[in-house]
């Protein structure tokens, strides 16, 4: 969503119409998953993607269709073997993609949540008489609707329950042919020290989607200038800056200064928090002696088990740009359930 949310609002600004494709289920192998979605208007501007190729050529083609008749499709698309490489579903494949006119109002509900940060659930019905249809609704109910009533209320259970399954599907209820397209809040990295590597892993934080926010009580190393976009710079110790932004699920934690006054309040709020990451930029006798200082502290051998050191994958990093390339690495990878 992030990837088409600037253009397809500026698009709007200059009154051109648009329609949207999203991917509704996948087969085999595909570049990209149920969700992804392609913004295309009538004079052929794009953005997004759904998959490659000749897929996409297709889709494009099926956009400017819905463009001049105003009827959204679901689109099928199976890919042999043979040409499979070349247009991007590189096992064969099959994929799905729903085309529509972009819906402006609950376009403009779903910009808000994602400019909030806030999670969010659309269900679109796919095919028959009410193609087209959809609801979006968040943890405080039902913020915008086209669906008929006589839905309304199993369309609203089955919403919540994706919600906090974390789950896009493709689902058939009350025989209609639904997609259940779930938003979360974006994962936020929290970089402990703005030394070399802290710019470089912010760099590609963003690129990921990250949030990023910086502490360094160290004024000189948390600035504007050396940081332009990240989202806050906080420079109060660790231990405080967290109390302030709290920490969530989504919260990963990189803490790079080698300083044990600002990492060792760092560890003690960050650990016994429930941050699925902190990891810590450190030699092996370096942390050896962090280990015995915050023992002699109060912290649990559990707790202290939790931390990342030497932080990031193992590449044979050595400049700050692949130090940083490591780090993201291993935090996409817990993210993703691979470590």
């Amino acid at each position: 969503m992030l990837d088409i949310l600037e253009t397809l609002n500026n698009w709007l600004k200059e009154n051109r119409k648009i329609a949207l494709a999203t991917v509704v289920e996948t087969w085999g192998s595909a570049p990209r998953q149920a969700g992804a979605k392609m913004g295309i208007t009538a004079d052929m501007g794009m953005c997004g993607s759904v998959s490659g190729g000749c897929v996409e050529t297709a889709v494009v083609q099926e956009a400017l269709d819905t463009l001049e008749d105003g009827k959204p499709r679901l689109l099928y698309f199976g890919v042999s073997d043979d040409t499979a490489w070349d247009i991007g579903l590189a096992c064969g494949g099959k994929i799905s993609v729903f085309v529509e006119p972009l819906e402006v109002a609950w376009w403009e509900a779903i910009e808000q949540h994602v400019q909030q940060d806030k999670a969010y659930v659309t269900i679109m019905i796919l095919k028959g008489d009410h193609i087209g249809k959809k609801m979006l609704l968040d943890e405080t109910g039902v913020v915008y609707s086209t669906i008929p009533d006589d839905f309304c209320d199993a369309f609203i259970n089955a919403g919540q329950n994706a919600l906090k399954q974390n789950k896009s599907s493709r689902e058939s209820l009350l025989d209609q042919d639904i997609l259940i397209d779930i938003y979360q809040p974006r994962p936020r990295l929290v970089i402990v020290g703005g030394a070399h590597v802290a710019i470089a892993l912010n760099t590609i934080a963003h690129l990921l989607g990250f949030r990023v926010m910086l502490i360094d009580p160290r004024r000189a190393f948390a600035t504007k200038e050396r940081f332009p976009d990240v989202e806050m710079i906080s420079h109060s110790y660790p231990d405080k800056a967290f109390a302030e932004m709290g920490i969530t699920a989504e919260t990963y934690i990189a803490i790079l200064t080698h300083d044990p006054k600002i990492d060792d309040p760092a560890l003690r709020a960050a650990l016994p928090a429930n941050a699925p990451y902190v990891g810590v930029l450190s030699s092996k006798r370096t942390h050896e002696q962090r280990i015995k200082r915050l023992t002699e502290g109060g912290l649990s051998t559990e707790l202290l088990a939790r931390i990342r050191t030497p932080i990031g994958i193992e590449i044979g990093a050595k400049t700050p740009e692949e130090i940083a390339l490591c780090i993201m690495a291993e935090i996409v990878a817990i993210r993703n359930g691979v470590l």
